[in-house]
C-alpha cells in the first residue's frame, strides 16, 4: 500500500504527542508539564480519550465565555460565576481534601491571592468534596480566598470548565470579560502562578496576558 509523505508525518506527529502525554502522565509534575506546550498536549490527549459530556452540557472552550456556574459558598450562600466577579480576571482552582497535590498547592494559591489586592486576579477555589470535610479541612488550613462547593460527577464544574476526565488539581484563568484564557492540570509550585497568569510578582494588577 502506498503511503504518502504527508501521512507519514501526520502519524509521526500523533505518535510524538502520545509519547509526550505518556511521559507527562507517568513522570508527574516537571518542567514539561509546567510549560504551556506540555499542558496543551496533555489536555488535548486527555480530551481525545474522554467520554462525551452529558447531552446539553455546555463545556468551556479557550477564547469563549465560560458557562455560568452557581455554587454554594461554605456558608450556603449561592455564588454565580463568572458574574460575581464581572470585570475582574479570575483564577479558578478545583480541588478536593483527598487530593494530596491539591492540598500541597493551596498555600501558594493563598500567597498569590494576597498579592492581588482589590483589582487584581480573583482566586476562587471549588471543592469537589463533602461540605463537612471541606469545612473541617479549612479550619485546620485556612485560606484567604473564597471557597465554593460542588459534587463530583460527569457534569461537575471541573468538567464544565474543560476538564473532561476530572483530573485534580485543575485550574483555569478567566479574563475580565469572562472568557477562558488558560487551563492547567496539576499543582502550581512556588512562584509559578505570576508567570502563568501574566501578573507581575507581588504587584496587584487587573491585567491578564493571553
Amino acid at each position: 500500500m502506498k503511503v504518502t509523505t504527508g501521512r507519514i508525518v501526520a502519524i509521526a506527529v500523533v505518535a510524538g504527542l502520545l509519547g509526550v502525554a505518556a511521559s507527562l502522565l507517568s513522570s508527574g509534575p516537571g518542567p514539561l508539564l509546567r510549560s504551556e506546550i506540555g499542558q496543551r498536549v496533555l489536555q488535548t490527549v486527555i480530551a481525545s480519550n474522554a467520554p462525551e459530556p452529558p447531552p446539553g452540557l455546555t463545556v468551556a472552550q479557550r477564547g469563549k465565555i465560560v458557562p455560568a456556574l452557581q455554587l454554594p459558598s461554605l456558608d450556603g450562600r449561592p455564588v454565580a460565576l463568572p458574574a460575581a466577579y464581572a470585570g475582574r480576571p479570575m483564577l479558578i482552582n478545583i480541588w478536593a481534601t483527598w487530593c494530596g497535590p491539591c492540598i500541597a498547592e493551596m498555600p501558594e494559591l493563598d500567597r498569590y491571592a494576597a498579592t492581588q489586592g482589590a483589582n487584581g486576579v480573583q482566586v476562587v477555589g471549588i471543592a469537589l468534596d463533602d461540605a463537612a470535610a471541606a469545612r473541617a479541612f479549612l479550619q485546620r488550613v485556612p485560606v484567604r480566598y473564597p471557597i465554593l462547593l460542588d459534587v463530583a460527577g460527569p457534569a461537575d464544574s471541573s468538567v464544565r470548565l474543560g476538564n473532561p476526565k476530572g483530573v485534580l488539581p485543575y485550574s483555569v484563568l478567566v479574563d475580565a470579560d469572562g472568557r477562558l484564557v488558560k487551563q492547567r492540570i496539576g499543582p502550581f509550585e512556588h512562584g509559578e502562578i505570576e508567570g502563568w497568569a501574566g501578573t507581575p510578582t507581588g504587584t496587584p494588577t487587573g491585567g491578564v496576558t493571553r
